[in-house]
């Protein structure tokens, strides 16, 4: 897999990672499988797919930059603070202008199987990142750029977002496109549609749900459902890795040399339903980075999914290098291998 991404090892940044970065608030632990309704205190932790994929990397030894704006308040400062904790550089984690407030995640845990969140998305300092705060030299700094989805979903924030990819490109900078859908904001499917296959087409590296492939694909696909269509269609677009979550089912990793493994879920008794797909993330580029096989980074970002969904927090529970390691040891001296050639 070593010609189909390169990194270019001179560059001080592995990744940095654009937009979101917000608080979560989890049920704390005798609040959990109760309504929101009925929930009577919260626990306060960083939130927002970047930021917690920023924590993510940082721990398992990538070094991490940020691009993304907060507010002016204690809850910018601690994000801010959290940030500078992990290691990240926050040289380009700007403040918004006054008025604009830290986006708020309620989450709900029902039981083991069923949770929801509830977003506060209005005027928020994360989509207030503009195109002056895009600097070309940061971006030519760092091995990878992620743009995340929710990035895109309105000005001036999605403009932000493309200037970045722009110069991503011509710096040779790797594009990963974390599709991250949220319907917050949105105004209809087609915007996403649009805003999103932009991105899609000019990225190394893809990865979402299926649903959100499907959301991507409402131009260029219209109604496909079929992993394979997908994944011919981007690689005739220039990606080189693709990843296609199913959920609890598992996931679907993909090269464009043909390289193609289906990705079961490390079996785990669930705490939550939510986090586990910046987990995955999180320790699949960590791999990427680190040189492992295609294979082993898939079963790394399974196996750093269990260990999120089985957690009460998204960032606050990412793990270390050597704690990820030995969870996926043990996972498989108890289960076997959970990735299979397709």
């Amino acid at each position: 897999m070593s010609n189909v991404i390169e990194f270019d090892a001179s560059r001080p940044l592995d990744i940095i990672p654009l937009g979101r970065v917000t608080i979560d608030l989890n049920p704390g632990r005798d609040e959990y499988y109760r309504s929101t309704a009925d929930e009577t205190y919260f626990n306060k932790y960083l939130g927002g797919s970047p930021g917690n994929i920023a924590v993510g990397t940082a721990r398992l030894g990538l070094k991490a930059g940020f691009i993304g704006k907060i507010s002016r308040d204690q809850f910018g400062d601690y994000i801010r603070r959290y940030f500078v904790r992990e290691g990240i550089d926050t040289s380009h984690l700007t403040h918004a202008p006054k008025g604009y407030n830290t986006g708020l995640t309620f989450t709900e845990v029902l039981s083991e199987t069923e949770s929801s969140i509830m977003m506060y998305r209005k005027e928020v300092a994360d989509l207030q990142l503009s195109v002056d705060d895009i600097d070309a030299d940061y971006i030519a700094s760092a091995k990878a750029l992620l743009i995340s989805g929710t990035a895109l979903c309105q000005s001036p924030s999605r403009e932000a977002a493309l200037k970045a990819l722009e110069l991503a490109k011509r710096v040779n900078t790797v594009v990963i496109f974390d599709i991250d859908y949220r319907d917050h904001i949105w105004k209809n499917d087609s915007e996403i549609a649009l805003y999103y296959s932009i991105v899609a087409k000019e990225a190394d590296i893809i990865i979402g749900s299926r649903e959100e492939f499907t959301l991507t694909e409402k131009f260029v696909l219209p109604g496909n459902e079929d992993d394979a269509v997908s994944c011919k269609y981007w690689f005739g677009q220039g990606a080189k890795i693709v990843i296609i979550k199913h959920g609890k089912k598992g996931s679907f990793g993909y090269i464009c040399n043909g390289e193609s493994y289906e990705v079961h879920a490390f079996p785990v008794k669930m705490l939550k339903g939510f986090g586990g797909g910046d987990g995955y993330a999180s320790a699949f580029f960590a791999g990427l980075f680190k040189g492992y096989p295609f294979k082993k980074c898939l079963s790394l970002g399974s196996a750093c999914a269990a260990m999120q969904v089985a957690s009460e927090s998204c960032a606050d529970a990412a793990p270390h290098w050597d704690e990820l390691i030995a969870f996926e040891s043990s996972e498989i001296e108890k289960y076997g291998e959970q990735v299979f050639d397709i």
